[in-house]
């Protein structure tokens, strides 16, 4: 039985809500400041952002993307996060329902849409996310039998180890540093959430896209093969990608040539 159209009005609702939270932290955590406090404030001027002023989406455009107080502009970045994470939880909940996995995977999603665009900005992937993400991952798998615990824990094995291997190795050809910890902590919290089974499936997309869009951009910038381009955003690409069509394309993958 279909559910009403106001519960899916809702989930984005939820998810557009929380992606005004995520901009707060994608503002704050890289420079260590409290998610908590002090209010919201218009970075220029200094005025506190009134309640009817932060209303994900809304507020952007009715204020034109303008400080209400000094008519400073405001970033598309907080609109383009309120509605990216207000999509994935619709999509999240068309897909699972009212459900624990709903849940696990709505805060799993949440938590890679901050580590994207920190990761973007700043080149780092905040501990403060991924080493909890590990735990909460793990404990959701006790409770989740598509995942289950064991699972869970060799996908925290295969992910960080992985990744470590190929940092450790790149290290000792080199004499140089190519993969920074963040990235080896953020695929040791994919693996506690999606299992040591999507581990491969992201590893290969990430690097699909981002061989493509790394040559793109060293192509348009005319940059050599010194142009440094962060991780983690083509990781959280690949372990949404994986949640979404991971059966369907591996199936896809797997009957090529038969």
């Amino acid at each position: 039985m279909p559910l009403p159209i106001s519960f899916y009005i809702f989930a984005f609702t939820l998810g557009a809500v929380v992606g005004s939270f995520l901009n707060v932290c994608i503002y704050r955590l890289p420079e260590e400041k409290s998610i908590v406090s002090p209010p919201s404030a218009c970075p220029k001027c200094g005025s506190r952002i009134r309640w009817h002023d932060n209303i994900p989406i809304v507020s952007f455009l009715l204020l034109r993307a303008r400080c209400r107080a000094c008519h400073a502009p405001v970033s598309w970045r907080y609109p383009l996060v309120e509605a990216l994470n207000g999509t994935l939880t619709l999509l999240l909940f068309m897909k699972y329902g009212i459900s624990l996995t709903f849940l696990a995977l709505f805060l799993f999603c949440s938590s890679l849409v901050v580590i994207t665009f920190i990761d973007l900005d700043h080149q780092i992937i905040p501990d403060e996310i991924s080493l909890p993400g590990i735990a909460v991952g793990f404990i959701f798998s006790l409770f989740l039998p598509w995942n289950g615990w064991l699972n869970s824990l060799l996908g925290i094995l295969l992910g960080g180890g992985s990744l470590f291997l190929v940092a450790w190795g790149y290290a000792k050809l080199t004499g140089k540093e190519g993969m920074g910890g963040g990235d080896i902590k953020l695929l040791a919290m994919m693996g506690a959430f999606l299992g040591w089974r999507s581990i491969l499936f992201i590893i290969f997309s990430a690097s699909l896209i981002g061989s493509f869009i790394g040559v793109a951009a060293m192509l348009i910038q005319k940059k050599d093969g010194k142009l440094a381009i962060p991780f983690g955003p083509f990781l959280a690409f690949g372990a949404v990608l994986y949640i979404f069509y991971g059966r369907q394309i591996i199936t896809w993958y797997l009957s090529i040539g038969r």
